[in-house]
């Protein structure tokens, strides 16, 4: 049988009921300090008490017990009248007064850690992984932030030292923090709130509906595709300025974001790291992490060198020192103020190897002992630190992109091309030899990340020449041809898409090209064949475009 609910207190209310428990002692104290009546439920109220707290249980105030094992405690008018009550409205004030309510001025509430625990691995089963959606909680905040005129909300400890400044300079009296103070904790609320049921909401699309194979009713295409975009990612760092200096901008922190990502890396040395910079990291680093297989196992050691969201250098090598020095050689004039990234530990004649180039961003997943103080010792670069599984960069799972257009988003899966290479045909003359098959398996895993229209020249796992983002594939022939020079003769070329036009061929072989792998599929793919015979050019047929806009 329920107790009779409390009776209207004179004291101003303060109801605290938190998940991370970091620094609510202290805000407790100094609520108390300022003449507050203590509410809270729980673990929270427990330690609350153990500080010499006094503290009054919500079970108190609303005359029923907690049930269910805590999962209902909050949920009752008793706590959501007075959250709720509009004190400059009269009528709510009277119907608060009659029902033996008072007013709660200050709530402090963080939700059960939903994206935590939808990390562990192995993951936790679905009814473990349900009991860390949070109800309550949420309801109090959302229930707070929309009455900010009357309750102030707190939903992170980083908030407490900024509402106790204010607090103490309002003299322990909440109703005299401005409106537009209020309106920042509210703000603050909502998006609290909106992170974590977007961030629910991803978990259990991935979980139910993105893995196609789990499901008999659900199209491939529509599964791997959320409803709606949800967006769980909070503020991680306030960016000097965007792509240029009139540009506001920040880096965001997914939820359930790994560590081992690029916003996650440990980043020393240095100015702080751009918008310009993480965005050529991440483009830097994604490639690295695609030649960072097995494919090719006497050539573990992968390097990339990236100037403006391109790839200007590749290479594989038996040692780190030859990856480097083959990558740095593809167009050493593009390095200067480039990105570099390193698939494994950075080792120290590497460092000293590189001590002398002008690098904004350099990345490894560690270093070798005495190689990153060489590295550092040039004041402007930027040392990335990318945690990885056995100190070799891992592949990431597969995972949406968004890119935003006027009026909405362009949503699609990122994922390696799925090539066939059993199954490719060659539609010329000559046949390629082992050497050449096995450079066309590395051309096309560098293509696929450089920026359309593109086209890369290799020699063996090293490129040599890179046209990236022409408007005309022609020209990206050439601008490859004119940075590879005469080490483009006997190499490989690979195109992210067919030839429309026998002309690129043409170029090609003017350049001295012995291969040529590419998709296929033009309405002139047999003048280009023809072209290439004439050339005594070898051409393979993928039938896998790579654009990439």
């Amino acid at each position: 049988m329920s107790a009779e609910p409390e009776q209207t207190s004179q004291r101003p209310r303060a109801l605290l009921s938190v998940y991370d428990k970091t620094d609510i002692v202290q805000l407790g104290k100094e609520l108390n300090q300022q003449g507050f009546e203590l509410l809270s439920t729980g673990g929270t109220a427990k330690i609350l008490r153990e500080a010499g707290l006094e503290i009054t249980d919500v079970s108190e105030v609303t005359g029923h017990p907690e049930i269910f094992d805590g999962r209902v405690k909050s949920l009752h008018p008793a706590i959501h009248g007075p959250l709720l009550a509009r004190l400059e409205n009269p009528a709510d004030v009277s119907g608060l007064s009659s029902l033996g309510y008072s007013p709660i001025q200050v709530v402090a509430v963080n939700l059960y850690p939903f994206e935590e625990a939808a990390g562990i691995s192995p993951p936790l089963d679905d009814p473990d992984l349900l009991e860390m959606i949070d109800i309550g909680g949420p309801t109090l905040v959302r229930a707070s932030a929309k009455n900010h005129a009357n309750v102030v909300i707190l939903t992170s400890p980083k908030q407490y030292p900024q509402f106790i400044d204010k607090l103490e300079n309002a003299e322990g009296d909440v109703s005299k923090l401005s409106l537009s103070e209020r309106r920042e904790f509210a703000l603050s609320a909502f998006e609290h709130t909106a992170s974590y049921d977007s961030a629910i909401a991803q978990e259990l699309h991935s979980r139910w509906i993105g893995n196609p194979e789990d499901q008999d009713t659900v199209d491939e295409q529509t599964a791997r595709l959320m409803r709606t975009m949800n967006i769980s990612a909070n503020l991680f760092k306030t960016l000097r300025y965007g792509e240029n200096s009139h540009q506001s901008a920040g880096l965001y922190r997914e939820a359930g974001i790994d560590q081992g990502t690029l916003v996650g890396a440990l980043v020393e040395g240095g100015k702080e790291m751009s918008y310009n910079n993480y965005s050529d990291a991440d483009a830097c680093l994604r490639l690295c992490r695609a030649l960072s297989t097995d494919e090719w196992p006497s050539t573990p050691h992968a390097c990339v060198i990236v100037k403006h969201n391109n790839p200007c250098g590749a290479a594989l090598g038996a040692t780190q020192l030859e990856a480097f020095t083959k990558a740095l050689a593809s167009d050493p004039e593009s390095a200067f103020g480039s990105i570099i990234c390193f698939n494994e530990s950075l080792q120290l004649e590497v460092a000293e190897a590189m001590s002398t180039l002008f690098v904004e961003v350099l990345m490894a997943p560690t270093f070798e002992d005495g190689a990153k103080e060489i590295v550092m010792q040039k004041k402007n670069r930027r040392v990335l630190t990318i945690k990885s599984p056995n100190d070799r960069l891992a592949q990431l799972n597969r995972r949406l992109v968004r890119k935003p257009v006027e009026g909405g988003w362009l949503i699609q899966t990122e994922e390696p091309p799925s090539v066939d290479w059993n199954n490719a045909t060659i539609p010329t003359q000559k046949q390629p030899n082992e050497h050449e098959l096995a450079a066309m398996k590395f051309a096309v895993r560098v293509c696929e990340q450089v920026k359309s229209n593109a086209i890369v020249i290799v020699d063996g796992t090293a490129t040599v020449g890179i046209g990236p983002g022409q408007t005309s594939r022609v020209e990206a022939v050439r601008i490859a041809a004119r940075r590879a020079g005469e080490r483009a003769r006997g190499a490989v070329l690979a195109s992210d898409a067919f030839f429309p036009f026998k002309d690129g061929i043409e170029q090609a072989a003017e350049a001295g090209v012995s291969a040529i792998v590419q998709p296929g599929g033009s309405i002139r793919d047999q003048e280009v064949i023809e072209e290439a015979d004439a050339q005594g050019i070898t051409m393979l047929f993928t039938g896998q475009r790579l654009f990439r806009h």
